[in-house]
């Protein structure tokens, strides 16, 4: 008993802990929150322009990260949502929408009315209900600077089949947060982790929260027993029986000593499983402890469910800290893990054979043809994968180092009579080997989807140094097969900008124009609208301060502040937003 009461009272005790971390870090990021707000209802501005439904075929989207990629339930299609990017000086976010038709291997950009604001590492769920819904929860919008973070904690689900959005607003939603997981279990969404930051402060969360589908509404879920400790960017899968998800791995970070802040990269894997007895709904925390080849530690790590209950993890970053410098090592392989057996092994790929060698083989079982020699004479040995080096010189001149691994020629195992015709084969044309195999680059926090068994990959990051580069490239892998990845989109090194601090503020100018935009017209288009939108604003009057500014045209910002927010928004909150809009202006006139 004395055991037992000593560890309620220690999770109470951190329970207590949390909470008034949280409150700490709400009212001390209250302040550049308000400041955020101005901005988003800015970029909301403009959006609020959009009146009707326009789609056009288009290039694929520009390099980002902590996007959402999902597969739509009903049509043979990916969407991607939202995203960031990083030049070295400025900071985007977006909220465009682009669908992948994966049969014509084409992309086509969708800009909705009224659609939810710019962010990244929210989550996305897609529900066939409705004729087609994808669910959107959370994530964060930065400040240009990237030193000021508004993390969100609205709803919105975007209608596949008639292509709207709707924001969902029902009370009990989590607290605003990123990097947290979401995944459809049964009839209702649960939402588990993820983190809020401010400049100064941040919180790792291990709540979990569920939405319910039927009755759109949230409640907060107290499972019994021990379950992970506070943690964002986790793997989270459903069951198969769709009675639980398993947890496994995430980062958290800590504050050892004063400023001084140290990273965790978890391993550990927990199930979290509903139980019903009476009539009366439980959930339970269970340790499970895996079998077979498990990943080496790492965070950023992309996810997927693939076919035959395997969750799927590629990539990531294990970060290597010491008190001066952070250095991360970057991943670029596939393990999978099978819910049913409870074991994890690597995704080895197999190689594919080169077409002249398909055909020969294709036109000996036709022919019957007989081998000669015997099975002895070739051992069948797999010749390992060779390892490659490759420098791609981006756009200003800095030179990436991509690693690409080259399989070798492999004989296959299956049959004697495989094996005989490889012989054949070798002796028709001696050094006929696999073709070769390119796989993505090492990378962390890139996007994936599963789709009829095959698994889509889209962007992410790798560092070079102290440089960040943002990808756009797309692959394509066959989970039956497990042969090879296929290129949909290469990396294109002209999208590898970094600017550096040190460039002058006219070179920073003429490079952030080129950031974070799809195609030149576009970023005309843009500026357009921005001018148009400035023209519409009471403009500053020659000698004007920001008081005397803020004071003449207040009603007219809180006006605008009031239409973007709504009418059931507080009096106080709109003009705190009102006076901050007018600042953003005032200081971009000046």
């Amino acid at each position: 008993m004395g055991k037992k009461g000593k560890k309620e009272k220690k999770v109470k005790g951190a329970e207590k802990t949390a909470a008034k971390m949280e409150k700490k870090v709400s009212k001390r990021s209250k302040k550049e929150e308000e400041d955020l707000e101005a901005l988003i209802a800015e970029f909301q501005l403009l959006d609020a322009k959009k009146t009707q439904v326009v789609e056009s075929a288009c290039p694929p989207p520009p390099p980002r990260l902590h996007a959402s990629l999902c597969a739509h339930p009903e049509k043979d299609e990916l969407i991607l949502f939202g995203g960031e990017y990083f030049n070295g000086k400025k900071t985007y976010l977006y909220n465009d929408l682009y669908f992948y038709n994966i049969k014509k291997n084409t992309w086509v950009k969708s800009d909705i009315p009224s659609p939810p604001p710019r962010r990244c590492a929210h989550q996305a769920v897609v529900v066939p209900q409705g004729g087609g819904q994808m669910w959107v929860f959370g994530g964060e919008f930065a400040s240009p600077d990237g030193e000021q973070f508004y993390h969100y904690k609205d709803l919105w689900v975007l209608h596949l089949n008639t292509h709207t959005w709707e924001q969902i607003k029902a009370p009990g939603a989590p607290s605003g947060r990123s990097g947290h997981r979401m995944v459809l279990s049964k009839r209702q969404l649960l939402v588990f982790g993820g983190f809020h930051e401010s400049a100064r402060d941040y919180i790792y969360y291990n709540d979990v929260h569920a939405f319910n589908l039927d009755t759109f509404t949230w409640s907060r879920l107290t499972p019994s027993g021990s379950g992970p400790s506070p943690r964002s960017a986790c793997q989270m899968t459903p069951t198969l029986d769709g009675t639980g998800v398993i947890i496994y791995g995430g980062y958290s970070k800590s504050r050892a000593k004063k400023d001084v802040d140290k990273g965790t990269i978890h391993s550990d894997m927990f199930l979290l499983k509903r139980e019903v007895k009476d009539e009366q709904e439980k959930w339970v925390w269970s340790r499970v402890s895996p079998s077979g080849v498990k990943p080496p530690p790492r965070s950023g790590f992309s996810l997927g469910l693939g076919p035959g209950g395997r969750a799927l993890l590629f990539g990531g970053v294990c970060d290597e800290e010491d008190e001066e410098t952070l250095e991360g090592d970057f991943f670029n392989d596939l393990y999978l893990y099978d819910i049913n057996k409870n074991r994890w092994f690597p995704g080895q790929l197999k190689g594919g054979r080169s077409e002249k060698k398909k055909r020969r083989r294709k036109k000996g079982a036709e022919e019957g043809a007989q081998t000669e020699g015997s099975p002895e004479e070739k051992d069948g040995e797999e010749l390992q994968p060779t390892e490659i080096i490759k420098e791609i010189v981006a756009e200003d001149g800095t030179v990436m180092t991509i690693k690409e691994v080259i399989p070798g020629a492999r004989a296959a195992e299956e049959s004697e009579e495989e094996e005989e015709d490889d012989e054949e084969e070798e002796e028709e044309e001696e050094g006929a080997t696999a073709a070769p195999l390119v796989e993505p680059c090492p990378r962390s926090n890139s996007m994936a989807a599963v789709k009829h068994g095959k698994l889509f990959l889209y962007g992410g990051m790798f560092e070079v140094g102290d440089r960040q580069f943002t990808l756009s490239d797309f692959y394509v892998l066959d989970l039956h097969k497990m042969e090879q990845w296929e290129v949909l989109v290469e990396m294109d090194p002209k999208t590898q900008e970094w600017l550096e601090e040190s460039e002058s503020e006219d070179e920073g100018d003429e490079e952030e124009a080129k950031g974070g935009e799809d195609e030149e017209d576009e970023e005309s288009s843009e500026d357009e609208s921005d001018e148009d939108e400035e023209d519409e604003h009471p403009p500053v009057k020659p000698g004007e301060s920001l008081s005397q500014y803020q004071s003449r045209t207040e009603a007219y910002w809180q006006g605008l502040a009031r239409t973007n927010m709504g009418p059931d928004a507080k009096d106080k909150k709109v003009q705190k937003v009102g006076l901050a809009m007018a600042k953003v202006f005032f200081e971009d006139q000046a």
